[in-house]
This record gives structure tokens, C-alpha cells and sequence, in this order.
């Protein structure tokens, strides 16, 4: 590491560099005011101690010290370095208190992608826990859907995201949480439908509400149908899984949603028996590949899966 140190020489300034240890031999001794005691403090010899103060002299232009019967002082030139220098170490021991409280979860941030649903279904449990073993963390959430939030990954705005899966980029790493069923869900005025099997060909022509176009897990319903020869043309798009189940529960259609998303206690709504399912997908928590976490990043990820 280097400091660059302005030094006045003859009228004019000129940029000089020296090492660090060179700073610190300097710094020590005009604290102790003597070769010797500084030479103790460090676990060197003097001899080594005089050296580096040469060495830092001729690089700054000037004496730096006077000698006098009781060790030595400063020159003026030295009491100037000296305020600023004082300030250089003052900031490293800082900072390497803030590494040292980071590495022991005193201090951090985790910094989060997902999208609303996923946030609230499976990322605030472990949030919540998290924060009362580490209350000093900071937790920030950024809310975008799955496309959005591997852009913000990329551009280095968050640490991992939480995504619907499936998600195929060469950049990620992708470790998968939880398998989920997308499932139809209709509320009373359709209660005709209810322990009755319908075929592909009969869900179409209800009046279909999904989430709309760009999120994954649309992506992953449009693919399924287009394997089966069919094309979803909804009547209601929307943003949300919230509003897909106050839509369907007033009776303007039949809404696709997250099976392990749907609270079933006093809900009027009731799952679309289809003779042929759509599989099943993945929920996953996505990383850059070769790049390493934060010590509170990390935390939270392992924590995350041993819930």
C-alpha cells in the first residue's frame, strides 16, 4: 500500500510516494519521541528504525526530526506529515475494526432482490429470524420481478436474488429452495366447477386472470400451454399475486396462482381439478459464479437453508 504525501521543497510541490511501513516507523517514533523506544515498540533494531526515517527524509525532501538529549522532535516539516498521518492511521484502525465487526456479524448489509410474492411468502420468515440473531445488519429489499432483479444482480445493486426458477445464465449460480404448483383457483360463482375435472380445452374458455406478461412464472405457464398446442389469451392481467386472489374471489375469473401461496383457512376460493396438471416448478436463490458473498451475505444464505 501507498501514500501519496504533497511535500513543499524549494517553492514547489511535488508528489512523492514512500511505503507504508516507512509512515509507520515515522509515526511511531513522534509519538514516543525516541529512536529507541519506537525501535522496542515495533520489534525492530534502531539501526533499522534510523534507516527508515532516512529513507522517508530523503523521499520527502527534508528533515523530519531534530535531535535532542532525550531522544528526538519534530521539525516543522515533521509536525505537518504528522497531522495528517495521525489521520491515515486513525481511518486504517478504523477500518479494520469495521472488517473485524463484519467478520463477526457486528456490522454489514444484505442487500436482496425478489419480487412481492416471494418476499412475502418465503423471504420474510427468514428475514424476521434473521434479524433477531443479527440486529445489527442491515437488510434491504428490492422489489422487482425475476428478469429484473438477475439485472440488478449483474450491475453488482444486490448481493443474490430470490427468483422463480427456471433461470439458464452462464454468469449465475443458482441454488434451488422450494418446489411450487401453479394451480387454477376460482372462487363461488363458479362453484359448479368445484370436485369436477376439466381439461385443458374446457379451462380456456373461462375467463382466465394471470399474472402479466415478463414475469417467470407466466413465462413458465405460456410454455406449458404452448407445448399442449394451446395459446393463453387471459381476460384480466395483473401485477400481483394479492390481486389475482381478491379478482378470482369476486368472481371475475379464474385465476392462476401459487398453490403453496394461497391461504386456504376461511378462503372461499377452491383449486381447478385438471385432468392434465402443470408441473411442477422451483423457487431459487441466484449468485454471480465467481463472486465471493459478504461475510453477512453469506450468513444469510446459510441460515436461509437451514431453516
Amino acid at each position: 500500500m501507498l501514500l501519496l504525501i504533497p511535500f513543499i521543497n524549494g517553492g514547489n510541490v511535488s508528489l512523492e510516494h514512500a511505503p507504508l511501513e516507512l509512515y509507520r516507523v515515522f509515526y511511531t517514533c513522534a509519538k514516543e519521541g525516541s529512536l529507541t523506544r519506537a525501535a522496542e515498540k515495533l520489534h525492530v533494531t534502531q539501526p533499522a528504525i534510523s534507516h527508515s526515517i532516512k529513507q522517508l527524509e530523503k523521499s520527502m525532501g527534508g528533515a523530519l526530526f531534530s535531535r535532542v538529549p532525550k531522544g528526538v522532535v519534530l521539525t516543522r516539516e515533521g509536525a505537518v506529515l504528522l497531522e495528517y498521518i495521525e489521520q491515515a492511521f486513525h481511518y486504517i484502525a478504523l477500518g479494520e475494526k469495521k472488517v473485524a465487526e463484519m467478520r463477526q456479524l457486528l456490522a454489514g448489509e444484505v442487500r436482496i432482490g425478489a419480487g412481492d410474492t416471494l418476499c412475502k411468502y418465503i423471504l420474510l420468515p427468514s428475514l424476521e429470524s434473521f434479524h433477531d440473531e443479527h440486529p445489527a445488519i442491515k437488510i434491504k429489499v428490492t422489489n422487482r420481478t425475476t428478469p429484473e432483479s438477475i439485472a440488478l444482480l449483474k450491475e453488482g445493486s444486490i448481493d443474490f436474488a430470490l427468483v422463480n426458477l427456471p433461470v439458464t445464465d452462464p454468469q449465475l449460480e443458482v441454488d434451488k429452495v422450494i418446489e411450487v404448483h401453479d394451480c387454477f383457483f376460482a372462487g363461488p360463482r363458479f362453484e359448479h366447477l368445484r370436485n369436477q375435472k376439466l381439461s385443458l380445452d374446457e379451462l380456456l374458455c373461462l375467463p382466465l386472470i394471470l399474472l402479466e406478461e415478463g414475469s417467470n412464472s407466466r413465462q413458465y405457464l405460456n410454455s406449458f400451454m404452448q407445448q399442449k398446442g394451446y395459446r393463453l389469451e387471459p381476460e384480466i392481467e395483473l401485477g400481483s399475486l394479492d390481486l389475482l386472489v381478491e379478482f378470482a374471489r369476486i368472481g371475475l375469473g379464474v385465476s392462476c396462482l401459487t398453490r403453496e401461496f394461497v391461504d386456504h383457512e376461511g378462503s372461499t376460493l377452491f383449486e381447478i381439478d385438471l385432468i392434465e396438471p402443470i408441473p411442477p416448478r422451483e423457487i431459487g436463490i441466484v449468485k454471480l459464479k465467481n463472486v465471493p458473498l459478504s461475510e453477512a451475505a453469506g450468513a444469510f444464505i446459510h441460515s436461509f437453508f437451514a431453516m
